[in-house]
Protein backbone atom coordinates (compact mmCIF):
# COMPACT_ATOMS: atom_id res chain seq x y z
CA UNK A 1 0.00 0.00 0.00
CA UNK A 2 2.71 2.29 -0.69
CA UNK A 3 -0.02 5.00 -2.85
CA UNK A 4 -0.48 6.49 0.24
CA UNK A 5 -0.38 9.57 0.56
CA UNK A 6 2.85 11.33 2.29
CA UNK A 7 0.87 13.78 4.14
CA UNK A 8 -1.01 11.02 5.69
CA UNK A 9 -0.01 10.36 9.17
CA UNK A 10 -0.68 6.32 8.89
CA UNK A 11 0.63 6.09 12.17
CA UNK A 12 -2.36 7.54 13.95
CA UNK A 13 -3.97 5.30 16.48
CA UNK A 14 -7.88 5.24 16.80
CA UNK A 15 -10.03 2.47 18.61
CA UNK A 16 -12.07 0.13 16.16
CA UNK A 17 -14.74 -1.94 17.98
CA UNK A 18 -15.74 -3.42 14.41
CA UNK A 19 -15.68 -4.10 10.63
CA UNK A 20 -18.50 -5.06 8.31
CA UNK A 21 -17.84 -6.59 5.02
CA UNK A 22 -20.54 -6.20 1.88
CA UNK A 23 -23.26 -3.43 3.18
CA UNK A 24 -25.49 -2.30 0.46
CA UNK A 25 -27.28 -0.40 2.91
CA UNK A 26 -24.63 2.63 4.04
CA UNK A 27 -23.33 4.56 0.93
CA UNK A 28 -23.39 4.26 -2.66
CA UNK A 29 -22.05 0.32 -3.86
CA UNK A 30 -20.88 -2.13 -1.90
CA UNK A 31 -18.69 -0.91 1.10
CA UNK A 32 -16.92 -1.83 4.29
CA UNK A 33 -17.77 0.08 7.20
CA UNK A 34 -15.22 0.83 9.51
CA UNK A 35 -16.95 1.64 13.19
CA UNK A 36 -15.03 3.79 15.81
CA UNK A 37 -15.58 4.14 19.09
CA UNK A 38 -16.77 7.13 20.91
CA UNK A 39 -20.22 8.64 21.24
CA UNK A 40 -21.69 12.01 22.65
CA UNK A 41 -24.93 10.80 22.69
CA UNK A 42 -26.59 8.19 24.94
CA UNK A 43 -29.51 7.29 22.66
CA UNK A 44 -32.02 4.82 24.97
CA UNK A 45 -32.52 2.69 21.50
CA UNK A 46 -28.64 2.66 20.15
CA UNK A 47 -28.18 -0.74 19.29
CA UNK A 48 -24.23 -0.65 19.79
CA UNK A 49 -23.85 0.39 23.26
CA UNK A 50 -20.44 -1.28 23.56
CA UNK A 51 -18.88 1.53 21.37
CA UNK A 52 -19.92 4.29 23.56
CA UNK A 53 -17.49 5.02 25.69
CA UNK A 54 -14.18 5.62 24.30
CA UNK A 55 -12.21 2.69 25.36
CA UNK A 56 -12.30 -1.58 24.72
CA UNK A 57 -14.73 -2.90 26.97
CA UNK A 58 -15.57 -6.34 28.55
CA UNK A 59 -18.68 -7.99 27.35
CA UNK A 60 -20.05 -11.25 29.08
CA UNK A 61 -21.98 -13.87 27.58
CA UNK A 62 -24.20 -15.25 30.84
CA UNK A 63 -25.10 -18.64 28.05
CA UNK A 64 -21.69 -19.38 28.42
CA UNK A 65 -20.53 -18.71 32.02
CA UNK A 66 -19.82 -21.95 34.13
CA UNK A 67 -18.75 -19.72 37.10
CA UNK A 68 -15.74 -20.82 37.94
CA UNK A 69 -14.73 -17.72 39.47
CA UNK A 70 -11.26 -17.79 37.27
CA UNK A 71 -11.48 -13.74 35.95
CA UNK A 72 -12.48 -12.79 39.79
CA UNK A 73 -8.94 -14.91 40.82
CA UNK A 74 -6.61 -12.71 37.95
CA UNK A 75 -8.33 -9.42 37.23
CA UNK A 76 -5.85 -6.46 39.05
CA UNK A 77 -8.21 -4.68 39.97
CA UNK A 78 -11.71 -6.33 41.11
CA UNK A 79 -13.64 -5.14 38.07
CA UNK A 80 -14.22 -8.96 37.64
CA UNK A 81 -17.21 -10.34 40.20
CA UNK A 82 -19.68 -12.74 39.75
CA UNK A 83 -22.19 -11.40 41.50
CA UNK A 84 -22.58 -7.72 39.95
CA UNK A 85 -25.07 -7.48 36.27
CA UNK A 86 -22.64 -8.54 33.93
CA UNK A 87 -19.73 -9.92 35.94
CA UNK A 88 -17.57 -6.52 35.43
CA UNK A 89 -17.49 -3.53 36.88
CA UNK A 90 -16.68 -0.95 34.33
CA UNK A 91 -16.18 1.42 36.62
CA UNK A 92 -12.80 -0.49 37.45
CA UNK A 93 -12.46 -2.53 34.87
CA UNK A 94 -9.18 -1.84 32.51
CA UNK A 95 -9.85 -3.61 29.74
CA UNK A 96 -6.52 -5.33 30.26
CA UNK A 97 -7.68 -8.67 28.75
CA UNK A 98 -6.71 -11.05 31.75
CA UNK A 99 -10.12 -12.24 32.74
CA UNK A 100 -10.55 -13.28 28.64
CA UNK A 101 -7.32 -15.16 29.05
CA UNK A 102 -8.53 -17.62 31.79
CA UNK A 103 -12.06 -17.84 30.60
CA UNK A 104 -12.05 -21.14 28.89
CA UNK A 105 -15.77 -21.32 28.07
CA UNK A 106 -15.56 -18.05 26.05
CA UNK A 107 -18.02 -16.44 28.21
CA UNK A 108 -15.89 -13.15 27.79
CA UNK A 109 -14.94 -11.16 25.14
CA UNK A 110 -13.50 -7.81 24.42
CA UNK A 111 -14.91 -5.25 21.97
CA UNK A 112 -12.61 -2.28 20.75
CA UNK A 113 -9.16 -2.56 20.00
CA UNK A 114 -6.87 -0.11 18.79
CA UNK A 115 -5.10 0.17 15.64
CA UNK A 116 -3.47 2.41 13.48
CA UNK A 117 -4.47 3.73 10.20
CA UNK A 118 -1.90 1.56 8.34
CA UNK A 119 -3.69 -1.68 10.20
CA UNK A 120 -7.00 -0.63 9.79
CA UNK A 121 -6.78 0.13 5.83
CA UNK A 122 -4.74 -3.07 5.36
CA UNK A 123 -8.49 -4.62 6.61
CA UNK A 124 -10.10 -1.86 4.36
CA UNK A 125 -7.61 -3.31 1.09
CA UNK A 126 -8.80 -6.83 0.93
CA UNK A 127 -12.07 -5.53 -0.32
CA UNK A 128 -10.79 -3.15 -2.65
CA UNK A 129 -11.52 -4.78 -5.88
CA UNK A 130 -15.09 -4.76 -4.85
CA UNK A 131 -15.23 -1.08 -4.11
CA UNK A 132 -13.51 -0.78 -7.97
CA UNK A 133 -16.49 -3.12 -9.65
CA UNK A 134 -19.38 -2.11 -7.40
CA UNK A 135 -18.94 1.87 -7.57
CA UNK A 136 -17.92 1.18 -3.41
CA UNK A 137 -15.95 2.09 -0.73
CA UNK A 138 -15.65 2.90 3.09
CA UNK A 139 -18.60 4.20 5.57
CA UNK A 140 -17.26 5.10 8.55
CA UNK A 141 -20.00 5.06 11.27
CA UNK A 142 -20.12 4.25 15.55
CA UNK A 143 -20.68 5.59 18.07
CA UNK A 144 -19.75 9.02 16.54
CA UNK A 145 -16.81 8.64 14.08
CA UNK A 146 -15.99 12.53 14.83
CA UNK A 147 -15.09 11.84 18.49
CA UNK A 148 -12.16 10.78 17.24
CA UNK A 149 -11.31 13.21 14.23
CA UNK A 150 -7.63 12.62 14.14
CA UNK A 151 -7.72 9.56 13.70
CA UNK A 152 -10.60 9.73 10.80
CA UNK A 153 -8.92 12.63 9.32
CA UNK A 154 -5.45 10.40 8.45
CA UNK A 155 -7.85 7.42 7.24
CA UNK A 156 -9.97 9.91 4.93
CA UNK A 157 -7.16 10.62 3.67
CA UNK A 158 -5.96 7.72 3.22
CA UNK A 159 -8.48 6.27 1.53
CA UNK A 160 -8.80 9.19 -1.03
CA UNK A 161 -5.12 8.17 -1.78
CA UNK A 162 -6.56 5.16 -3.78
CA UNK A 163 -9.55 6.87 -4.98
CA UNK A 164 -11.91 5.24 -2.62
CA UNK A 165 -15.31 6.82 -2.24
CA UNK A 166 -15.91 7.96 1.52
CA UNK A 167 -18.82 8.25 3.83
CA UNK A 168 -20.39 8.53 7.48
CA UNK A 169 -23.21 8.15 9.70
CA UNK A 170 -23.13 10.79 11.68
CA UNK A 171 -25.19 12.83 14.63
CA UNK A 172 -23.85 15.58 14.24
CA UNK A 173 -22.40 16.11 17.34
CA UNK A 174 -19.34 17.63 17.12
CA UNK A 175 -17.39 21.09 17.35
CA UNK A 176 -17.75 23.76 14.15
CA UNK A 177 -14.35 23.34 13.52
CA UNK A 178 -14.24 19.55 13.37
CA UNK A 179 -16.88 19.40 10.95
CA UNK A 180 -14.79 22.04 8.67
CA UNK A 181 -11.64 19.58 9.28
CA UNK A 182 -13.34 16.72 8.43
CA UNK A 183 -16.45 17.14 5.63
CA UNK A 184 -14.27 17.66 2.76
CA UNK A 185 -13.02 14.72 2.52
CA UNK A 186 -16.35 13.02 2.57
CA UNK A 187 -18.01 11.79 -0.70
CA UNK A 188 -21.47 11.38 1.23
CA UNK A 189 -22.93 12.25 4.70
CA UNK A 190 -25.56 10.57 6.17
CA UNK A 191 -26.31 12.70 9.11
CA UNK A 192 -29.15 11.68 11.95
CA UNK A 193 -31.92 14.55 12.33
CA UNK A 194 -33.55 12.34 15.76
CA UNK A 195 -35.91 15.58 17.07
CA UNK A 196 -36.71 19.34 16.08
CA UNK A 197 -37.91 19.70 20.26
CA UNK A 198 -34.61 20.23 22.13
CA UNK A 199 -36.36 18.70 25.37
CA UNK A 200 -37.56 15.41 23.86
CA UNK A 201 -34.53 15.27 22.49
CA UNK A 202 -32.68 15.36 25.47
CA UNK A 203 -34.43 12.74 26.89
CA UNK A 204 -33.96 10.29 24.84
CA UNK A 205 -30.48 10.75 23.99
CA UNK A 206 -29.02 12.85 26.98
CA UNK A 207 -28.27 16.07 24.88
CA UNK A 208 -29.58 18.82 23.40
CA UNK A 209 -30.27 19.28 19.16
CA UNK A 210 -29.67 22.32 19.23
CA UNK A 211 -26.10 22.05 18.22
CA UNK A 212 -26.91 19.13 15.72
CA UNK A 213 -29.19 21.17 14.23
CA UNK A 214 -27.10 24.05 14.09
CA UNK A 215 -24.53 21.97 12.44
CA UNK A 216 -26.84 20.29 9.91
CA UNK A 217 -26.96 23.52 8.41
CA UNK A 218 -23.12 23.71 8.36
CA UNK A 219 -22.56 20.19 7.38
CA UNK A 220 -25.15 20.53 4.41
CA UNK A 221 -22.95 24.02 3.31
CA UNK A 222 -19.53 21.72 3.03
CA UNK A 223 -21.29 18.29 1.94
CA UNK A 224 -20.58 17.30 -1.76
CA UNK A 225 -23.83 15.59 -0.75
CA UNK A 226 -25.82 14.63 2.04
CA UNK A 227 -28.75 12.57 3.57
CA UNK A 228 -30.84 13.45 6.42
CA UNK A 229 -31.66 9.76 8.45
CA UNK A 230 -34.26 9.27 10.92
CA UNK A 231 -34.50 6.42 13.30
CA UNK A 232 -37.75 6.17 13.73
CA UNK A 233 -38.82 5.54 17.48
CA UNK A 234 -42.13 4.59 18.86
CA UNK A 235 -42.49 6.75 21.73
CA UNK A 236 -40.01 9.23 20.74
CA UNK A 237 -40.45 10.89 17.18
CA UNK A 238 -42.96 8.01 15.40
CA UNK A 239 -45.95 10.41 15.00
CA UNK A 240 -46.92 12.36 11.74
CA UNK A 241 -45.93 15.68 13.40
CA UNK A 242 -42.50 14.90 14.42
CA UNK A 243 -41.69 13.40 10.88
CA UNK A 244 -43.15 16.73 9.20
CA UNK A 245 -41.37 18.82 11.36
CA UNK A 246 -38.31 17.03 10.31
CA UNK A 247 -39.23 16.91 6.45
CA UNK A 248 -39.44 20.91 7.03
CA UNK A 249 -36.49 21.26 8.17
CA UNK A 250 -34.42 19.41 6.21
CA UNK A 251 -36.00 21.78 3.51
CA UNK A 252 -34.05 24.50 4.83
CA UNK A 253 -30.59 22.55 4.60
CA UNK A 254 -28.54 23.38 1.78
CA UNK A 255 -28.68 21.22 -1.64
CA UNK A 256 -30.44 18.15 0.38
CA UNK A 257 -33.44 16.54 -1.09
CA UNK A 258 -33.69 12.99 0.96
CA UNK A 259 -34.79 11.27 4.40
CA UNK A 260 -34.12 7.91 5.19
CA UNK A 261 -36.69 6.90 7.35
CA UNK A 262 -35.43 3.83 9.70
CA UNK A 263 -38.10 1.92 10.98
CA UNK A 264 -36.71 0.64 15.42
CA UNK A 265 -35.02 -2.49 15.78
CA UNK A 266 -33.84 -4.20 18.81
CA UNK A 267 -31.11 -6.19 17.23
CA UNK A 268 -28.50 -4.59 19.63
CA UNK A 269 -31.07 -4.97 23.05
CA UNK A 270 -29.06 -8.06 24.13
CA UNK A 271 -25.84 -6.69 24.25
CA UNK A 272 -27.67 -4.31 27.53
CA UNK A 273 -27.21 -7.13 29.60
CA UNK A 274 -23.42 -8.23 28.18
CA UNK A 275 -22.71 -4.80 29.60
CA UNK A 276 -24.70 -5.26 32.82
CA UNK A 277 -27.14 -2.56 31.77
CA UNK A 278 -31.10 -1.98 31.18
CA UNK A 279 -32.34 -2.13 28.16
CA UNK A 280 -35.33 0.57 28.54
CA UNK A 281 -36.78 0.28 25.28
CA UNK A 282 -37.59 -3.29 26.16
CA UNK A 283 -41.28 -4.32 24.56
CA UNK A 284 -41.45 -1.52 22.00
CA UNK A 285 -42.41 -2.94 18.71
CA UNK A 286 -40.94 -1.90 15.11
CA UNK A 287 -43.39 0.13 13.02
CA UNK A 288 -45.60 -1.24 11.01
CA UNK A 289 -45.16 -0.94 7.38
CA UNK A 290 -48.66 1.03 6.47
CA UNK A 291 -47.59 3.16 9.26
CA UNK A 292 -43.96 3.89 7.81
CA UNK A 293 -45.75 4.59 4.24
CA UNK A 294 -47.58 6.96 5.80
CA UNK A 295 -44.56 8.66 7.17
CA UNK A 296 -43.16 8.36 3.47
CA UNK A 297 -45.58 10.26 2.42
CA UNK A 298 -45.34 12.82 4.52
CA UNK A 299 -42.15 13.73 4.05
CA UNK A 300 -42.63 13.62 0.20
CA UNK A 301 -45.29 16.24 0.49
CA UNK A 302 -42.03 18.31 1.32
CA UNK A 303 -40.82 17.41 -2.01
CA UNK A 304 -38.23 15.46 -0.58
CA UNK A 305 -37.11 11.80 -2.27
CA UNK A 306 -37.83 9.56 1.25
CA UNK A 307 -36.66 5.97 1.10
CA UNK A 308 -37.94 3.43 3.89
CA UNK A 309 -34.84 1.74 5.41
CA UNK A 310 -30.64 3.02 4.77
Amino acid sequence: MSNMEPSCDTSKKGLVFNIQRFSVNDGPGVRTIAFLNGCPLRCKWCCNPESQELKPVVMFKAQNCVGCGNCEVVCPTGASNLNVPGKIDHTKCIACGKCIDVCYHRALEMSGKWMTVEELMGELYKDRVIYRKSGGGITVSGGEAMVQHEFLLELLKACKSFGWTTAIETTGMASEEVIKEIVPWLDVVMMDIKHIDPEVHKEYTGVSNEQILKNALLISSLAKKMIIRVPVIPGFNASPNVIAAIAKFTTYLHNVNEIHLLPYHDLGSNKYGMLGKEYELAGVKKPENEFMEELKAIVEKEELTCKIGG
